[in-house]
């Protein structure tokens, strides 16, 4: 071989490695035995995205500059890597994201839409609002293709706010990636969170009160605060609530002064003995409805993750409303599934997400569910909204007809992305089932899975009554405890009403200091008033003894 010949071959070799080793940095495997600039692929049904990063590496942080072109000719329509761009075909800056997706050989990316001078292009895609951040959440997990968007759009349906997103097949540097979910982010926006902006100079008034988004997440020191309170049954869990918006370089003293003063108003109410009370308790605080919403799409896909992780609530302006509702809903590739984790490993469909701190949830979960469904006004709305679902959103035919729909969406593209991405390989979460063998089969696993949890559900979900108490005292610990009287009013001024449902034979009452300030003189039955007119203003603790030794405490407040 001639010496020119020779350093053109080394050279060709060179290339290709360097190519090789691009494509590896990417997470962008090249396919063996690939022969075609797109490792076989040349056309789709589904909407296309074609990303080229101009030979720079994605890497997790920050982004790189990069292009994309989307090619989007309509329902049913062809589209080429070759074809004109019909929704975009400028610059993007693209970063790898996600915790334990991001390991996944399938990356996953946030996209930010820039205009040539890097900044901030707002532009509406495939059929969504003009923003500029996007992701696109890998199916390497979720090989049905089906448990993200059929969540997310169960959740608006129900008239709650989810992003919107559409499946596509992506190519990254001309090599195949198989089939995405590419989606809204969760952010504060007109057409997303529509919440008020809140600006660095806006720290008194009204101003102040909103808007914000908050999420239980993975967290550390500077991006969150710790709850005052632990959740119900474990005095040694903490729960960290995180700041989404405003960032937490973003968010002023002031601004994280008052959401968390809020957060901690709020949970003094629900977590006191007056939590049900329309005007002092929990409902000054919170949207009920969304809350309702919220709670049962976690349990329809007893998501693992609903509680602990990826869990946000959104608050506006108090002039707006003000009170913090539930949502909207991400990560859903753990849900809708047998996963080897405490009883979300059940095969027969049962199990409550809500108490997810029974599994040594990490994160830990707050114990506001546990609260709330010890009020019946809560309750007994949540069972009728249940009702009134499953007749409509959550009808299991209609839910069969949404998977069906999208398995035939993709009938084509998914031979391509599990050629790439078999389907018979292990699946990254730790599912009690095999993996599938087939499309088809995953598909009918998961629908069998939908039909026993719905079963479940129907005969579960009415018996949350038997959660509910009349009154309930709290301890050091914030652990409560079911009682068998009530009182009112209290707040009182000179006497109390006392009813129970078991026949009181004697009544104590203590001051802050312990100390005895009231003794009743003879058994009172169940149902009787007491004079303390004796006593002044302050907090006292009023002991119910029993026929049968037993005993309850509540809390009474005296004020004049």
């Amino acid at each position: 071989m001639k010496p020119s010949v020779l350093k053109i071959a080394i050279s060709v070799i060179l290339l290709l490695c360097i190519s090789s080793f691009i494509h590896a940095e990417n997470g962008v495997p090249v396919p063996e035995g690939s022969h075609t600039p797109v490792g076989g692929f040349t056309s789709t049904t589904l909407p296309l995205i074609v990303i080229d990063t101009n030979g720079l590496a994605i890497r997790d942080e920050p982004k790189i500059r990069a292009s994309m072109k989307i090619i989007n000719n309509g329902d049913g329509q062809v589209n080429t890597p070759s074809d004109t761009p019909t929704d975009y075909n400028g610059v993007i800056g693209i970063e790898i994201r996600g915790a334990y997706s991001s390991a996944f050989p399938q990356k996953p990316y946030g996209i930010e839409t820039r205009d040539e001078q890097g900044e901030n292009n707002n532009v509406p895609l495939l059929g969504m609002p003009a923003e500029n951040d996007w992701a696109l959440i890998t199916n390497y997990n979720e090989k049905s293709l089906v448990r993200t968007t059929l969540a997310f759009d169960l959740f608006r349906m129900m008239g709650q706010v989810a992003p919107r997103a559409r499946l596509c097949e992506v190519l990254v540097n001309s090599v195949y990636q198989g089939i995405y979910v590419f989606t809204e982010t969760i952010k504060r926006d007109d057409n997303r969170v529509h919440i008020a902006t809140l600006n660095p100079d806006e720290n008194t008034g009204d101003d102040v009160t909103g808007g914000y988004i908050i999420k239980i997440d993975y967290y550390n020191k500077s991006d969150s605060w710790q709850s005052s309170f632990h959740p119900i049954g474990y005095p040694n869990k903490d729960v960290y609530f995180v700041y989404h918006y405003p960032k937490p370089d973003a968010i002023t003293q002031e601004q994280r002064d008052y959401i968390k003063g809020f957060f901690t108003r709020l949970e003094q109410a629900l977590y006191s003995s007056h939590f049900n009370d329309p005007g002092t308790g929990y409902r000054a605080y919170i949207d009920v409805p969304s809350f309702i919403d919220y709670f049962i799409l976690s349990e329809v896909s007893r998501n693992v993750d609903g509680y602990k992780k990826s869990r946000y609530w959104y608050k506006d302006k108090d002039s707006n409303g003000g009170l913090l509702k539930a949502g909207p809903v991400w990560d859903f590739d753990w849900a809708w599934k047998n996963i080897r984790e405490c009883f979300f490993a059940n095969t027969d469909g049962s199990g409550w997400s809500y108490k997810t701190n029974d599994c040594n949830a990490r994160p830990a979960v707050p114990g506001w569910y546990v609260r709330l469904l010890q009020d019946g006004y809560f309750t007994n709305r949540l069972i009728e909204r249940y009702s009134e679902l499953r007749a409509e959103v959550l009808d299991l035919n209609r839910m069969n007809a949404y998977i069906d729909s999208v398995q035939a969406y993709v009938e084509e593209a998914q031979e391509r992305h599990f050629e790439l991405w078999p389907i018979e390989s292990d699946y990254k979460a730790p599912e009690v089932d095999p993996p599938s063998l087939t499309y088809d089969q995953e598909i009918n696993k998961l629908k069998e899975w939908i039909r026993l949890r719905i079963e479940w559900l129907d005969k579960n979900i009415p018996r949350l009554q038997s959660e509910i108490v009349v009154h309930v005292e709290q301890n050091e610990d914030h652990v409560f405890h079911k009682t068998s009287f009530t009182l009112f009013p209290n707040p009182c001024s000179d006497r109390i009403q006392i009813k129970a449902v078991k026949s009181i034979s004697r009544i104590l009452v203590y001051n802050a200091l312990g100390q005895l300030v009231y003794r009743s003189k003879i058994g009172i039955g169940r149902d009787r008033q007491i004079l303390l007119s004796g006593l002044t203003p302050g907090i006292y603790f009023l002991k119910a003894s029993y026929n049968d030794q037993n005993y309850d405490v509540q809390k009474i407040i005296i004020s004049r």
